[in-house]
């Protein structure tokens, strides 16, 4: 006493310094019955934790734990006191709690009897966090409402009050303060504009909120408006006990009318408060939570909205049934029961003296909430405890085991053994006890599974006179362990040293189940499924295949694999065969009895062109036989895309595998369509062969069959006893996607179990289907289970439930999954092709029946070779959501081959099969605008031209007629009749006239020439020159080239005519002439030519050269004075017309041959420069056949 005392004012010392007033500790037990889950420490105050279970006897050791772990001493933060309490120091040496004080503590009580454990309780510290959700500024019209939340977190929870404009606001029936921190403003009038902020407090202090002003504004407010929920309930999980609320405002012209209800139908309880139009519930239990749904309707209208949440009620464990102490002999059954509530469902586990429990021999958990303890001992004897704990705390039970020996009681048997005797039976001998051996009445033997927690213990009664039992309907190859009692009018002895033994190894008691298909005419495959340990009695090592043809029976071959195949395929074998096979499995003792023979036949050998192409046997036949059911599953035909549906058929079978009699069994066939992959057999006859086909068919024929043979399970007797319920389904079920076509499923043991649970069914369904044939079943002795064989990207409803000895119990609630995305599976459907014109295809297609997965791209081949490399075709792609496209830029008149593949995110699918289109030859059409415009555009042309030509005809006659065309270098003899020939020589027979229009210059005009002998000289030297060409005939070519010479260019002459002016000086025109000769001359000299020099005083003239060669061909070049000149089209006369011809042109011999030419003399070929006056416009000598007689010259 006097050493608490001294403790007791140590504290108040040491607080003493502290900044707050020294307080009362606060006082907490920790037992094993209800509490508190938590304490806050307060600071200033100390926290003074009881460690009290209860117990009757005195405690004489308590341990304190603080999060599992024992706790250290530390006197500066606790301080352990006599009565085995622990006091919390709350203050540190810098005046702040200290951090480490805060944590799970627990303890444990142990006396003579044993130890007891107290139920957890959290410490915190006191403590007010920031605000993490502030008002936020609003608008508001008069008379509609303003709502302000505020959020913070703290230990303990802070109150939260409202200030405007610095003051705490007054109780006004507008203003609604909500639990949660809400301020809700009802018909906003302009006086309640200002600054609102929340005020947040506790016992660690309080903090203000940032500032936010509400404005008020005026607008109409008459104009009919909809209803709209502004506000919506939101879901919510509020802890047993605390406050709970849920808001609806709603807004709309008129103001509509909030209304609340529950969706189960249940009516709302009536300690539910409706707060304006909020939901508030003060105090929450259990009964509270539920879905709520508030209504807002709008008045004198059916028009009303609606908004649903969730009331989640969190609940502490609480144990609704204890375990009650018992007191019972040796040798007996103890059994405890333990059941708990809360939310979510607590985890149940035992404990003995303070230690957990674990399931071995004699003692066995059957569920979490039963402990079962068989054949007591005294050991046995103490204190369990049931613990309940989630996540907002724990509670616990305790219950006594007293085991009470009585005086005469026999000794434990001595020396057991087990020997086994077959696969199946052991023999059990032991020695009697060594005391009160003859006081024994009974013995009881007493054996079980050795591996395995949840199995059952079996016992038989053996009269006192014998000491050897023989145990029979043991399983081959499984572990056993024995142990026995020995039974007096006292009660039991201890039980026997257990003994362990496996049984021996057996030949398999059942074949496996067969499965037959043919993926080719010569191939038969085989697929069975590993054999369970209750029919395989031993490590099955081998299988054996037996084969034959059906008509040669007498022949069978064997196989043998090994065991850990579950598939083989038998080659080389006949078309269209008929065969029987069955298989055997083995073990090291030898083979078990064979399955019944199988039927099929091979496949008859197809050609590829050929279009009846059998349909392949569905693929991976697998049969799960039940008591009274056949679950049938199984994979598409290989070449499924020809499969419109499958039939499955099933009939009961002899034993032999012969059919029974016509009549006596009856095949039941059952139509399916193309996406069925399993099916139920339903009100079947236990322990019954049956043979079971799957086979796909089309409009035109039915496909090869998978066969399947096997026998319903058998109905075990069970030793009669009470009725038990149904087991609880499993809890916590979770489902995750694998891959495309599977789901791992996962659960949990149902929290409470109330009979022994032998396994699980899993139902699997496409969500929300209403087909029953959609709807599959697979069995799991564990807690997880991979489903496989789904389709890709397809959303599936998963439930579980539990299987009991004799009852099965209802299913769990769904959990819903979709497996994984996949290539597609099937190609585009419905592909079409349109040629539009020449080079435009218009390609059409639907989307695959079996996209598995979301389509991103359509990839679009064409080529015209469908013999080329897939990779060699041309490609185009359009997006997933586009599903015809136009190919352009093909050729007219060709065969085009295409095919469409659709892709997802995981991959490209398979291409339609490929069509061909042929594109049509181009057409040209006429087109009326373009050649009318050509008509017109001829026509005007030559219209003008007839207009020129006209032109010219006038000017050129009235050149003739006023003088214009004169020849100035000869004389009017010559030019008249030409040149007077000699008379020695000869007329010129085939002269040709070379006519020379020269126009009159300006000499004419001012003054007469003043040099008549130079004119003589010059036509004397003509005469000359013609009497000498006459003599020898050549054929040349005169080529005559035109220029237009630049009047600006021009410069004066200085010699002989410098008082001529040559400004007014027309274009010269330079003509290239070829004349026919009659021969060329070899005698003719180049300098006869050279006296041929005309005119003085023409020189300053541009030059025209004529060069004769002995070829006929002559070339005529222009010299110009200045270089400068630019050349301007020429316009030659021909007869006084004006000629279209180019600047250079060239004339030869075959265009000068006429009527009336006549061949004259030839003459060397040498340079005649011959000067022209200016003129004013453009003179010709072009040859031609109807020149005037007037000519002078025949070159």
């Amino acid at each position: 006493m006097a050493v608490e005392i001294t403790i007791w004012l140590f504290c108040l010392l040491s607080l003493a310094w502290g900044p707050t007033k020294q307080e009362k500790p606060v006082a907490v037990e920790l037992s094993c019955g209800a509490g508190p889950s938590h304490v806050i420490l307060e600071l200033g105050s100390p926290l003074l934790l009881d460690c009290n279970l209860g117990s009757s006897d005195t405690p004489f050791n308590v341990t304190w734990f603080k999060d599992g772990q024992l706790l250290p001493p530390a006197p500066g933060d606790h301080q352990y006191l006599s009565n085995g309490s622990l006091l919390l120091l709350p203050t540190s040496t810098d005046s702040q709690p200290p951090k480490n004080v805060e944590g799970s503590y627990s303890c444990v009580s142990a006396s003579d009897i044993g130890a007891l454990t107290s139920r957890a309780v959290n410490v915190l510290l006191a403590s007010l966090s920031r605000l993490y959700q502030e008002p936020s500024p609003q608008t508001v019209i008069i008379g509609g409402f303003a709502r302000f939340e505020c959020q913070m977190t703290g230990v303990p929870l802070p109150v939260i009050t409202w200030q405007k404009d610095k003051v705490t606001i007054d109780d006004d029936t507008r203003f609604i303060y909500l639990p949660n921190g809400v301020l809700q403003i009802l018909k906003v009038t302009k006086e309640d504009e200002g600054i609102y902020q929340c005020v947040a407090s506790n016992s660690a202090g309080k903090d203000i909120s940032t500032e936010a002003r509400l404005t008020v504004t005026t607008g109409p407010i008459d104009t009919l408006n909809p209803v709209v929920i502004v506000v919506p309930p939101q879901n919510v999980t509020v802890v047993l006990g605390h406050p709970a609320v849920m808001e609806c405002m709603a807004q709309g012209h008129p103001k509509p009318f909030v209304s609340w209800s529950r969706q189960d139908g249940k009516p709302i309880s009536t300690d539910v408060i409706v707060l304006a139009t909020n939901l508030v519930v003060r105090d929450t239990r259990r009964h509270h939570a539920g879905v709520y749904v508030c209504r807002a309707n709008k008045p004198k209208t059916r028009e009303f909205v609606v908004a649903a949440a969730e009331l989640h009620v969190a609940a502490p464990p609480v144990i609704v049934q204890s375990p009650e102490s018992v007191s019972l002999t040796r040798g007996s059954t103890a059994r405890f029961l333990c059941n708990s509530s809360g939310e979510p469902l607590p985890e149940l586990h035992w404990l003995k003296n303070g230690q957990p429990i674990r399931s071995f021999r004699r003692i066995k958990m059957q569920s979490p909430g039963v402990l079962l303890i068989n054949q007591l001992a005294l050991e046995d004897a103490g204190y369990y405890q049931c613990i309940a704990e989630n996540r907002l705390g724990t509670a616990c039970a305790t219950a006594r085991l007293t085991v009470i020996v009585k005086e005469g009681l026999p000794s434990l048997p001595r020396h057991l053994t087990a020997t086994p005797y077959s696969s199946t039976t052991a023999l059990l001998s032991w020695e009697k006890p060594e005391y009160n051996t003859d006081q024994i009445i009974a013995y009881s033997v007493h054996y079980q599974r050795t591996a395995g927690s949840d199995n059952q213990e079996s016992s038989f009664a053996v009269s006192n006179e014998t000491t050897e039992y023989l145990i029979k309907e043991l399983r081959p190859h499984t572990a056993y362990t024995f142990f026995v009692v020995a039974y007096s009018p006292m009660g039991a002895s201890p039980p026997s040293l257990p003994v362990t033994v496996e049984m021996l190894e057996d030949v398999p008691s059942a074949p496996p189940q067969l499965s037959v298909v043919s993926t080719s005419p010569t191939d038969i495959r085989l697929t069975w499924q590993p054999l369970s340990s209750q029919h395989s009695r031993g490590a099955v090592t081998r299988y054996r295949i037996d084969y034959s043809a059906l008509d040669q029976m007498d022949i069978m071959f064997s196989v043998e694999l090994r065991g850990n195949e579950t598939q083989f395929t038998l080659r080389e074998l006949r078309p269209n065969q008929v065969y029987r096979l069955r298989i055997a499995a083995g073990t090291s003792v030898g083979f078990g009895v064979p399955s019944e023979w199988v039927q099929h036949q091979t496949i008859v050998r197809y050609r590829p062109s050929d279009n009846s192409t059998v349909i392949f046997a569905p693929s991976e036949l697998k049969v799960r036989s039940r008591v009274s059911t056949l679950n049938v599953t199984w994979q598409p035909s290989p070449n499924h895309t020809m499969v419109s549906g499958y039939k499955l058929s099933y009939r009961e079978a002899e034993a032999d595998g012969t059919s029974k009699q016509e009549g006596s069994s009856k095949t039941h066939t059952i139509r399916l369509r193309k996406k069925a992959r399993h099916h139920l057999l339903t009100g079947l006859v236990p322990d019954r062969q049956y043979e079971v086909r799957v086979w796909g068919f089309n409009r035109q024929k039915d496909g090869e069959a998978a066969v399947w043979k096997g026998r319903t399970d058998k109905i075990y007797s069970r030793p009669s006893g009470p009725s038990s319920s149904p087991p609880l389904p499993p809890s916590s079920i979770q489902a995750t996607a694998n891959s495309s076509t599977s789901i791992w499923l996962r659960w949990e043991k149902p929290r409470f179990i109330n009979v022994r649970i032998i396994n699980y069914i899993v139902r699997c369904s496409p969500a929300g289907t209403t087909n029953a044939s959609l709807v599959s079943y697979y069995t799991s002795s564990s807690l997880e289970i991979l489903l496989g064989g789904l389709k890709p990207f397809t959303h599936y409803e998963l439930a579980v439930r539990s299987n009991g000895e004799d009852s099965t119990g209802p299913f769990s609630g769904t959990v819903e999954e979709s497996t994984l995305p996949d290539r597609p599976s099937t190609p585009p459907q419905e592909l079409q092709l349109s040629a539009l014109d020449s080079s435009y295809v218009l390609v059409s297609w639907r989307p695959p029946l079996e996209p598995n997965g979301i389509i991103c791209s359509y990839s679009i081949l064409f080529t015209v070779n469908p013999s080329e490399p897939e990779h060699q075709w041309r490609n185009l792609s359009e997006d997933g959501d586009i599903f015809s496209t136009e190919v352009n830029g093909l050729s007219g008149g060709t065969w085009y081959f295409f095919k469409v593949g659709a892709s997802t995110k995981v991959g490209p699918g398979p291409f339609s099969s490929v069509m061909d289109v042929q594109t049509p030859l181009p057409t040209y059409e006429l087109d009326v605008h373009a050649v009318t415009g050509i008509i017109v555009g001829v026509c005007l042309g030559l219209i003008c031209i007839l207009l020129c030509m006209c032109f010219s005809f006038r000017n050129s006659k009235s050149r003739e007629l006023s003088g214009g065309l004169n020849s100035t270098a000869v004389t009017p003899q010559c030019r008249k009749v030409g040149c007077p020939a000699p008379a020695k020589v000869p007329e010129c027979s085939d002269s040709h006239e070379l006519e020379t229009l020269m126009p009159l210059g300006t000499q004419e005009l001012g003054q007469q020439r003043t040099n008549d002998s130079e004119e003589q000289s010059l036509m004397e030297k003509d005469d000359h020159l013609c009497t000498s060409l006459c003599s020898n005939q050549v054929e040349a070519e005169v080529i005559v080239h035109s220029e237009l010479s630049d009047p600006s260019g021009e410069e004066e002459e200085e010699e002989g005519n410098s008082g001529v002016s040559n400004s007014t000086r027309g274009p010269s025109l330079l003509e290239d002439v070829y004349s026919p000769l009659s021969e060329p001359s070899s005698t003719v000299r180049e300098d006869h030519l050279e006296n041929l020099i005309v005119a003085k005083s023409l020189q300053s003239l541009p030059k025209r050269t004529i060069l004769a060669h002995h070829n006929g061909e002559a070339e005529g070049n222009v010299e110009q004075q200045n270089s400068d000149t630019e050349t301007q089209p020429d316009n030659c006369l021909t007869n006084g017309f004006h000629s279209p011809n180019i600047s250079r042109s060239v004339l030869r011999s075959e265009h000068l041959v006429t009527e009336d030419s006549r061949h004259c003399p030839a003459a060397a070929g040498k340079a005649v420069s011959a000067g022209l006056p200016p003129a004013p416009f453009v003179s010709s000598v072009s040859v031609h056949s109807t020149s005037a007689p007037h000519t002078y010259l025949c070159p």
